[in-house]
């Protein structure tokens, strides 16, 4: 049995931006340009110890138009290096957003066509934050702080450069002396950052997924009186969070231990460098090269410490949403090149199917609908009637078996062609806060308002659209109980009219209506019948008895008909 795919509560960290590279490379030439105009600033401002150090020998000797010059080259560093800061930001910003939204097109693509199997297996609100809030997460450290991780780099590795090329023996004191601890220091943070901060993304994740199923079933819960055992449920979740959140902020405090480090190099620079003017008869301005480049470097590396935990979140968050989009990505299905009849046979043979390994909830089910067939799908609960529906759907891969339209496998075909064909109505009609007229064109083809108007004559559904307060204009809300249970269904039933299936499978379609809304449901189907296959999940005996034909099922198996 193939299993249902589960996202990773803690996906792998490792080797983010080389796996992240492929959705990066449409945008490498503004990328490109951002990261060179930011890296021409960190030039400039890793000059100008260089300028302090050209200043202080002016000094020396006396030369007061060398230090107006100096003074100006200092001046024009720092004006370049704000323009260009400035410009790089602006640009590094542009290309963040087009990176991000592009992402979000992609992620959104990927749900909208991911298995349903796949999407009913995850907790929804760790699925809503991964595509929401991961990638508002994501945008703002691109906008915010990674103009400043890459100037910090750049300056630690130019500063580097310079150090060595003034002196090589204060240079060699800053390679044993502060890198070492430094990167003792980091790699101890790194240690417990790598699963503090994907234990607190996967608490946050719980927490989210947690609060959402509360919502979603605020009506039960309140009815039953469980609303405790719902708090108590968010208590733990928000307690876990709290202390993996805790967890965190100590690992981002062992980075502090870099001030240490820096005091220590601080001051053995100072006795070298003075022991080596005084002895050896190094210039002063060397020194003080050195002195203003290590304030300096020190400044970006306390800054670099700042933003290494930020850094860390969004590579977790990164790597949750590249686990989704791994996990959703699927070969394209463009089908054989057969031009379907737009009427057909649908056949079942053999299906097997099971939501847990070893416990089947088809079993063998073979099953026939000829064009133009009226069949009940009956059965009592949990029988496997709506797992069958949405497997002739197409909605759901079998462990085993086939179903073919006029002879062709549902898989051979192409998406947007099945859909076309075979169409399913489920239980709860699923709306879109908007108008009815905005819910009616959730179809392959949006239809214009004769279309919608002609839908509606052929269903005799008319005289229910105009009894409402705005009749195709009236608000639908998907938040709130608008429309009822009935109601729902005539939308489905519209939609079905319009797209105009092989095919029509209605799932419970009078489940749950009062009897004159279920009268006006089962007149539209006998309107919407015409050549069309109708397959209709019923408990209610009068839908039943309408029916010329019933397939039976008990236990995943089919007992009567097929």
């Amino acid at each position: 049995m193939p299993e249902a795919i589960v996202l990773s509560e803690r996906p792998e960290q490792k080797g983010v931006l080389r796996r992240a590279w492929p959705f990066l490379k449409p945008h490498r030439a503004i990328l490109s340009l951002a990261i060179g105009l930011g890296t021409a600033a960190t030039l400039a401002l890793t000059l100008i110890p260089s300028v302090v150090g050209w200043a202080v020998e002016r000094v020396a000797q006396k030369d007061l138009a060398g230090l107006y010059t100096a003074a100006g080259v200092f001046a024009a560093l720092v004006l370049a290096r704000l323009i260009l800061l400035r410009t790089g930001e602006i640009w590094l910003a542009r290309a963040g957003e087009r990176v991000v939204a592009s992402l979000r097109d992609l992620v959104v693509s990927r749900l909208a066509t991911a298995p349903l199997r796949f999407l009913e297996t995850q907790r929804s609100g760790d699925l809503l934050r991964r595509s929401t809030a991961e990638i508002a997460d994501l945008a703002s450290f691109v906008r915010a702080d990674l103009p400043d991780l890459l100037s910090v780099t750049g300056y630690l590795i130019f500063t580097t450069v310079l150090l060595l090329l003034y002196s090589w023996q204060l240079t060699l004191v800053v390679v044993l002396v502060f890198i070492p601890l430094s990167v003792l220091i980091m790699r101890w943070f790194q240690r417990g950052a790598t699963t503090a901060f994907a234990a607190e993304a996967a608490a946050q994740g719980a927490v989210a997924a947690t609060y959402r199923e509360g919502i979603q079933a605020r009506e039960l819960l309140t009815s039953r009186g469980a609303e405790q055992q719902w708090r108590d449920r968010f208590d733990r979740d928000k307690e876990t969070l709290r202390r993996t959140t805790l967890r965190s902020e100590f690992v981002v405090l062992r980075t502090g231990g870099v001030t240490l480090a820096q005091a220590l190099a601080d001051a053995t620079i100072l006795v070298v460098g003075g022991g080596l003017v005084l002895a050896w008869g190094m210039p002063l301005s060397t020194v003080a090269v050195f002195v203003v480049a290590m304030r300096q470097l020190f400044d970006s590396t306390n800054q670099l410490t700042n933003l290494i935990g930020q850094l860390q979140t969004s590579r977790v968050g990164l790597a949750r949403l590249l686990n989704l989009l791994d996990t959703t990505e699927r070969p394209p299905r463009t089908g054989n090149g057969t031009v379907l009849p737009e009427r057909g046979t649908l056949e079942a043979s053999g299906l097997r199917f099971s939501y847990v390994d070893g416990i089947s909830v088809l079993n063998d089910v073979s099953c026939t609908f000829p064009p133009g067939a009226r069949t009940g799908l009956v059965g009592p609960t949990g029988s496997g009637k709506t797992t069958l529906a949405k497997i002739l759907a197409g909605l759901y891969p079998t462990d085993g078996g086939t179903v073919r339209y006029s002879g062709i496998p549902l898989d051979e075909i192409a998406p947007d062609e099945l859909r076309s064909r075979i169409m399913l109505v489920p239980q709860r009609v699923h709306v879109v806060t908007g108008t009815l007229r905005e819910n009616f064109r959730l179809v392959p083809e949006p239809p214009p308002d004769d279309r919608i108007d002609w839908a509606l004559e052929r269903l005799g559904l008319r005289e229910w659209v105009a009894r409402l307060p705005e009749g195709l204009d009236t608000p639908v809300s998907a938040a709130a109980d608008t429309l009822s249970a009935g109601e729902r269904q005539l939308i489905g039933l519209v939609r079905a009219a319009l797209v105009d299936p092989a095919v029509l499978i209605l799932d419970e379609a009078t489940a749950d209506v009062d009897p004159e809304t279920g009268d006006r449901i089962e007149r539209a189907l006998d309107r919407l019948h015409a050549d069309r296959s109708l397959i209709i999940i019923a408990h209610r005996q009068s839908t039943i008895d309408r029916l010329p034909r019933a397939v039976r099922l008990d236990a995943g198996r089919v007992t009567v008909g097929g």
